[in-house]
């Protein structure tokens, strides 16, 4: 009988594992952003130039005329369920393992996440990001947590901010959710965000399944590190800009955890990735997500897959809209090359740390571009 790899795995109840015991009475807190103003809120007003902390011109902003890249489509449907040894198997998966090594990126299509999960779930974050702003003032980061509306790693009150707004939740495993903001969500975007970041895992864990496979590692190593692995998940909203050529979105970065799954909510573009030293603007399917690998993978294979940097634009005349779903090993393992990778290349090429203690410094830094992954190499 032919052997199949169709199935999405089931995940085990989070919290379940021996690792997640110790952290089981409180939520995770990886770090703080200092607290800025609203970018929507700034948007709203008649300028027609932005505030000095939001020019940034040494990030050299791209032109609208960028060029468009063709990124690598991944068809899930012939990873999960066509046999293993069989031809469109073979095929689908090389072209997953080359889009890895050689574009840190690619979109996947049949990925089986229904369609009105899909859109019950666009229609509630863009009703979110429409509250008041005193109610949105209740949802808003505190001094001493950056999960809330607000921004990211900023560091200093002299650094240059980002020309969006974002809200930012740890969503699994549940114990070690921030309960408290959790429960603040309207209902209806809460059941919806339970649903969707359920699906994301199980996304998320069957696509590291199949990079195994692509790498040659254990598979049970792959599976042990990310089967009760950390999902956060950060809406985006990126308002029309005055001086578009003078402000990025997002400031260019790679990713922290091992995959980030990207669900962009309409069509304005603004994704942008580093491609053979130049800036492309990615235009997204409308049937596909987005998914790009982080530097934690990139350092649990043992720097075969590579994250990529990447920003958002934007510009004079829309707003831009995403999710963007992060998922990372579980609390409580040791991160580092995958020691089933090392035996085969006889060399590791990156640290081993905790996985708290890597995080608690990702978060501490400013974004620059891949910097924190250059401090886990090894000489």
């Amino acid at each position: 009988m032919a052997k199949f790899c169709h199935m999405i795995p089931k995940i085990p109840s989070s919290g379940s594992s021996l690792s997640m015991e110790k952290h089981k009475e409180e939520p995770v807190n990886f770090g703080r952003s200092l607290i800025v103003p609203s970018v929507q809120e700034l948007a709203k007003q008649s300028i027609t130039k932005i505030p000095p902390r939001y020019v940034q011109h040494h990030h050299h902003p791209a032109s609208d005329d960028a060029p468009t890249a063709s990124m690598p489509v991944i068809d899930l449907h012939c990873l999960f369920a066509e046999p293993c040894g069989s031809l469109a198997y073979s095929f689908e998966l090389n072209k997953l393992h080359t889009a890895s090594k050689e574009w840190g990126f690619f979109q996947v299509i049949n990925h089986g996440i229904s369609e009105s999960l899909l859109e019950d779930f666009k229609r509630e974050i863009m009703n979110f990001f429409k509250l008041p702003m005193e109610e949105k003032l209740k949802l808003w980061q505190e001094e001493d947590n950056h999960e809330g509306f607000g921004q990211l790693f900023v560091v200093s009150e002299e650094q240059k901010l980002d020309w969006s707004d974002m809200f930012y939740i740890t969503t699994l495993p549940h114990n070690l959710r921030k309960s408290q903001l959790f429960q603040k969500l309207p209902i209806i975007l809460r059941e919806k965000l339970e649903a969707y970041s359920m699906e994301m895992k199980r996304l998320a864990v069957a696509i590291l399944g199949q990079m195994a496979k692509a790498l040659g590692m254990d598979t049970e190593e792959m599976s042990e590190l990310f089967q009760d692995g950390v999902q956060s998940v950060r809406m985006n909203y990126y308002p029309p800009c005055p001086q578009p050529e003078v402000a990025l979105g997002f400031s260019p970065h790679s990713d922290a955890d091992a995959l980030t799954i990207l669900y962009q909510l309409n069509e304005t573009a603004g994704l942008q990735i580093r491609k053979d030293g130049k800036w492309v603007t990615i235009k997204p399917r409308a049937d596909a997500l987005i998914v790009n690998i982080g530097d934690i993978l990139e350092i649990v294979s043992n720097g075969v897959y590579k994250s990529v940097e990447h920003r958002a634009i934007v510009n004079s005349n829309n707003e831009r809209m995403s999710v963007a779903t992060f998922y990372s090993p579980n609390m409580g393992t040791e991160l580092g090359p995958a020691r089933s990778l090392v035996a085969e290349h006889h060399v590791a090429h990156f640290r081993r740390v905790p996985i708290d203690e890597y995080f608690k410094e990702f978060f501490a830094r400013k974004l620059d571009g891949k910097s924190y992954l250059d401090f886990m190499k090894l000489e």
